[in-house]
């Protein structure tokens, strides 16, 4: 289990589908309604709300929560978030970047550094980890759109840089600048992702023991549940055997 592709496994292993899908449409919308204030309210003219939204559907959100998303944008009755970024050290050494959209950056900044303290980690400096990542695009696919091989071809014809496919799903990196174009094309030959987005890819990953494990979930399932995070990225592999004991 790696830590660009954990959520599944997570959602998997506490059993709580239902508290997280509100938790997604939740985050969901707020990505939805900011990529909106911030270009044109069409999906066709705004590429990122055109990714928000297609990665809305993907989830099944129902088509009015995402046109209410919208509406909020355009009528202009919305908090002003702020894209906000920390970084820090999860159990066991593991770097960790974590992504919010907020309207309160106190409040943000407070939950985040507790969660990093109760749970074995330390807050760092911005810049403390993302040296080790790469900014990418991600664009994800369930395992039924193909397989490995045909996925392999569409992204490379699509201009992708790199496609790593398991059990799960298709991962599909491209050139950060390239995302919107390799997904758009991804889009007429596979259909739509299930997601694609901005990324942190780690140049090198870290394993993580059992020992550091369970309080590293707990790390990571502690920010997800922050409802100002939208994202959490790390450079953690989890080995199969070990998360099985976690289950």
């Amino acid at each position: 289990m790696a830590g660009h592709s954990k959520f599944k496994n997570i959602m998997h292993r506490k059993g709580a589908q239902d508290k997280k899908r509100s938790s997604m449409f939740s985050k969901l919308s707020r990505e939805i309604t900011v990529a909106a204030k911030m270009g044109m309210p069409d999906p066709d003219m705004n590429p990122r709300l055109r990714l928000a939204v297609n990665a809305a559907k993907a989830q099944s959100m129902p088509k009015d929560n995402i046109q209410r998303a919208i509406d909020k944008a355009a009528g202009g009755d919305m908090e002003n978030y702020e894209e906000v970024r920390y970084e820090g050290y999860g159990p066991g050494g593991v770097a960790i970047i974590v992504e919010a959209l907020t309207d309160n950056r106190n409040r943000t900044a407070t939950n985040v550094r507790t969660a990093f303290s109760k749970n074995g980690g330390n807050l760092g400096a911005s810049g403390a980890v993302s040296h080790g990542f790469d900014r990418m695009g991600l664009i994800t696919y369930p395992a039924g759109a193909g397989d490995a091989d045909a996925i392999f071809e569409a992204a490379l014809e699509a201009g992708a840089e790199d496609v790593s496919s398991n059990e799960d799903e298709h991962e599909v990196w491209t050139a950060m600048d390239a995302l919107h174009e390799v997904a758009k094309a991804l889009e007429a030959s596979l259909g739509p992702a299930e997601s694609a987005k901005l990324a942190w890819k780690p140049q090198t990953t870290v394993e993580v023991d059992e020992g550091n494990a369970a309080t590293l979930m707990k790390l990571v399932d502690t920010l997800e549940d922050d409802d100002d995070v939208q994202t959490v990225w790390g450079n953690y592999e989890v080995s199969d055997a070990v998360m099985e004991k976690l289950g």
